[in-house]
């Protein structure tokens, strides 16, 4: 009976079918040829039928079990009947049979907040570059990310017409993170990943100041967050204001979880309460070894204008 579960593992198991099933609609919008692109803020700032219906399916499936639950998502849609067809039920039984940790079991529904980024790298999406595209499920509670969902759809997209295409990542603070296989990048080596399509004097002077052996500029914070994890770069470097909490709520979990560290430029835990601003308006530093490196070096004039 899903009530022996605690609220958190009955979330998270949730969430990984929604995301799931948000996968398979990032796929189809795709495979029907109709973007449907729409320009919010800039040229940069796009929203597509599949960041539409992608967040209309997530948010309804996770309101409609847990009518309790804060959610928060990217797009700001009007409110209107969802679809029968966008909205998940199941749950992955894997992560039922997980122990939750103890400092969650008691937690309430309530007492959490859910960022959703249902489309994340939606400008490489447009572009083709789909192994930068993730769906963000990321789950708070008292202003601390502590479990995380992500959907890659494409994963494996280069691997041929017979290869299973999408996979899903998911993670509990205090019990682990799955779905990938952990490896870091090579010892000695500073591979930066950075952004792709938001830079600007702050980050170039920032990346620099890393003295890189390479520099990857690639979309989504969590392809990047992933890049980590699978040792294809050993930091995430972003001197900027732009990455919002629905960007970094999941991925920052995953991370924290197998041992790496996420903060703001000044070396700031973010805040994922339900008031706080949703602009990382101090950019994002992250790595999952050698955090203090980078910090390190990251220049008194970046921090001076990032102001948290």
């Amino acid at each position: 009976m899903a009530s022996s579960h605690t609220v958190l593992m009955r979330l998270v198991a949730s969430a990984y079918s929604i995301a799931q099933k948000a996968g398979t609609i990032v796929r189809r919008v795709i495979a029907e040829g109709d973007l449907g692109i729409v320009e919010k803020t800039c040229a940069t700032d796009l929203q597509t039928k599949a960041d539409r219906l992608a967040q209309m399916s997530i948010c309804s499936s996770l309101a409609r079990k847990f009518p309790k639950l804060t959610i928060i998502g990217e797009e700001d849609l009007p409110f209107e009947e969802v679809d029968q067809e966008l909205i998940e039920d199941g749950q992955w039984e894997e992560i039922l049979q997980q122990p939750c940790p103890s400092q969650y079991s008691a937690i309430k529904e309530e007492d959490l907040v859910v960022w959703v980024d249902p489309l994340d790298g939606t400008k490489e999406y447009t572009e083709g570059l789909l192994d930068n595209v993730t769906v963000l499920i990321g789950i708070a509670y008292e202003g601390k990310a502590i479990a995380g969902v992500i959907n890659q759809p494409y994963y494996n997209y280069q691997a041929g017409p017979n290869a299973t295409l999408g996979r899903t990542i998911w993670g509990v603070l205090g019990l682990g993170a799955f779905g990938f296989q952990l490896k870091e990048a090579p010892a000695g080596k500073h591979i930066i990943t950075t952004t792709r399509s938001h830079n600007n004097k702050l980050v170039t002077d920032c990346v620099t100041a890393m003295n890189p052996d390479d520099v990857l500029r690639v979309g989504g914070a969590g392809n990047k967050i992933i890049q980590l994890i699978e040792g294809k770069a050993s930091a995430y470097v972003f001197a900027s204001p732009g990455c919002k909490k629905w960007d970094t709520c999941a991925p920052e979990v995953i991370l924290h979880a197998v041992g790496g560290k996420l903060t703001d430029i000044h070396g700031n835990a973010l805040q994922y309460n339900k008031e706080v601003k949703h602009m990382n308006s101090a950019g994002v530093l992250a790595t999952l070894r050698n955090y203090d490196y980078y910090a390190s070096r990251v220049p008194e004039s970046v921090k001076n204008v990032l102001v948290p």
